[in-house]
């Protein structure tokens, strides 16, 4: 048992980390990704542009909030 809490603890650590907003964007990219896929809305080049746009809007994001100023 005490292996399984340090496993899932590794895990939550290394997916998660320190923010986890930029988890979550990163899951939210590949959701849309994955309905842009199979909706056959772009080829292959379109969803990776449309990928990548996603993960750096999303990190461009959550830096900004990390980043003002505090009230």
């Amino acid at each position: 048992m005490k292996f399984l809490k340090a496993f899932g603890q590794f895990w939550y650590d290394f997916v998660i980390g320190d923010d986890w907003k930029i988890a979550a964007a990163v899951v939210l990219a590949l959701v849309v990704l994955f309905v842009a896929m199979t909706a056959g809305v772009f080829g292959d080049t379109g969803l990776t542009l449309l990928g990548g746009a996603l993960v750096v809007a999303a990190f461009s994001i959550s830096l900004a909030i990390d980043v003002r100023p505090k009230r």
